[in-house]
């Protein structure tokens, strides 16, 4: 699937899902906003789906939300206004937090390979991977106070696990950029690597590798039980009990004893 702000290509139980703007740095216009939805709905019902590496072509991964339509929202506030509290379909995300929060509600790993700026509205498309690997001279900001706003892509359910509350509010007071080791020591990034975009191909392969039931049960239990406590329990335990004994999970055993690649239905 392609068109000419996301591309999306299948292969082997991998989606790649590249942000196809490089001239305005991957910035969000509407077109991305409902592009990125539907890239991410899509995979939502992709069969053999096992992980997703999640880019931006180009010098940057996202340089944020396009000036020119954040101009544009003047013209209808009313309307806007309405959009912004009012999801749609009874969701809980609005038009413009889904594109952010899907890649977490996706059942299977989400790998973003970060490059360049990763700002505002890109910031907050990151945090919505389930690992994040930069590259060492990446640049990261939670923008929006520049133009007088708050974050409001998904930033309130995606960042809470990864960060203390004073240092997010720093962050989003001041608008500062951190580059990648300070976002890798804040928890803003998973880990470093030169080239960002192999690595989280090679990540990827690596999930692709293991039992899905058990990658999607710890997507699961991570996404939920974090940051711990004795509710979570429970969780863990009916994962577990519905994956142990499993085709895939004797297979997983059987290809550790036997020293050979597993092959998993």
């Amino acid at each position: 699937m392609a068109d000419d702000r996301v591309r999306v290509t299948l292969d082997d139980g991998i989606a790649e899902v590249t942000l196809t703007r490089p001239d305005k740095l991957n910035a969000f216009d509407m077109a991305m906003f409902d592009a990125l939805g539907a890239a991410g709905d899509r995979l939502a019902g992709e069969q053999g789906l096992r992980a997703v590496v999640l880019s931006g072509e180009g010098r940057a991964f996202c340089a944020g939300i396009d000036i020119a339509t954040l101009g544009s929202f003047a013209a209808n506030l009313d309307r806007l206004r309405q959009e912004i509290v009012s999801p749609p379909g009874g969701r809980a995300a609005n038009r413009f937090q889904h594109p952010c929060t899907l890649w977490a509600d996706l059942p299977v790993p989400v790998i973003a390979a970060v490059q360049g700026v990763c700002f505002g509205a890109g910031m907050q498309l990151a945090l919505g991977a389930d690992i994040r690997i930069a590259a060492p001279d990446a640049q990261f900001s939670i923008m929006e106070s520049r133009w007088g706003l708050i974050p409001d892509m998904g930033l309130t359910k995606l960042l809470p696990p990864l960060m203390r509350a004073d240092q997010a509010l720093e962050l989003i007071l001041t608008a500062r950029q951190v580059d990648a080791a300070e976002a890798q020591a804040l928890g803003l990034v998973t880990r470093l690597a030169e080239d960002p975009l192999k690595a989280a191909r090679d990540t990827a392969r690596a999930i692709a590798a293991r039992s899905p039931e058990a990658a999607q049960g710890a997507k699961a239990l991570v996404r939920a039980a974090w940051p711990g406590g004795d509710a979570h329990l429970a969780l863990e335990a009916r994962l577990q009990a519905a994956i142990i004994g499993s085709e895939n999970q004797m297979e997983a055993v059987m290809a550790g004893m036997q020293k050979r690649a597993p092959t998993f239905r």
